[in-house]
């Protein structure tokens, strides 16, 4: 059977981001696939400008996710002074900006979700980079800060990878979720529930499958992280049976 690596995403705040537009900055239910990525490399200390393994890291693994609990919505509103937009113009540092004669005041919106508990199973794929048991052990002991979407998510319990074998990423989520450390610190009301949510690459699922549900289309595929660029992914939302 293969091997697949299992850990906790679980946070007392978190931002799951979807594509930015104007001053308000919205999140997903769930984490993206280039945000848990992006929490891997961290923990590798893989930097942002490295393209090489920042693009090991989207081609060389797969991913799924058993989402448990979204979390509860809550909006948080920042004010910003920023000097007026003009051709031309453009300032090297934020202290530049501030130094500005014009500055003026704006109002934008984060959102961010509380009580966010997801759990992710992480399998190679031909070629990848680095074993499991090396992603294990940089969980263990990060490089880099992980958190859940922005630096003021920090999570609420250890990662907690384990290294199983499964006949799939969905038998692993289960049993993750059935069997795992976190159980005793789980909520009631998450523990009692008959299906487990899980998304997965659509095309690692079958269109067949009684549990898909519907598919979903997602601009979270990392292309390049050093110029902020992502491509479209379709993913598949499924709910499954819990024993």
């Amino acid at each position: 059977m293969p091997a697949y690596l299992t850990f906790a995403l679980v946070a007392p705040l978190a931002s799951f981001g979807e594509i930015a537009v104007g001053e308000r900055r919205s999140t997903w239910d769930r984490p993206g696939r280039s945000a848990v990525l992006g929490l891997i490399g961290a923990c590798l200390g893989v930097d942002r400008a490295d393209d090489d393994g920042q693009a090991a890291l989207a081609d060389g693994y797969g991913l799924a996710l058993a989402c448990v609990a979204g979390g509860e919505l809550m909006a948080d509103y920042h004010t910003a002074q920023v000097p007026p937009r003009r051709r031309g113009r453009r300032f090297p540092t934020r202290a530049a900006e501030l130094a500005a004669p014009d500055l003026s005041t704006v109002l934008s919106r984060r959102d961010y979700r509380s009580g966010a508990w997801h759990l992710a199973a992480l399998w190679e794929r031909p070629g990848a980079r680095w074993p499991l048991t090396a992603i294990q052990e940089s969980m263990e002991r990060p490089r880099f800060t992980p958190y859940l979407g922005r630096k003021s998510c920090p999570l609420g319990l250890p990662l907690g990878p384990e290294i199983s074998t499964a006949d799939d990423p969905i038998a692993a989520l289960i049993a993750r979720h059935t069997e795992g450390r976190e159980i005793g610190f789980r909520p009631r009301a998450l523990t009692e529930a008959k299906h487990l949510r899980v998304v997965i690459d659509a095309d690692e699922i079958s269109e067949s499958d009684a549990r898909r549900r519907r598919v979903e289309f997602r601009r979270d595929q990392p292309r390049s992280r050093s110029r902020w660029q992502f491509d479209l992914r379709e993913e598949a939302l499924l709910e499954v049976p819990l024993p």
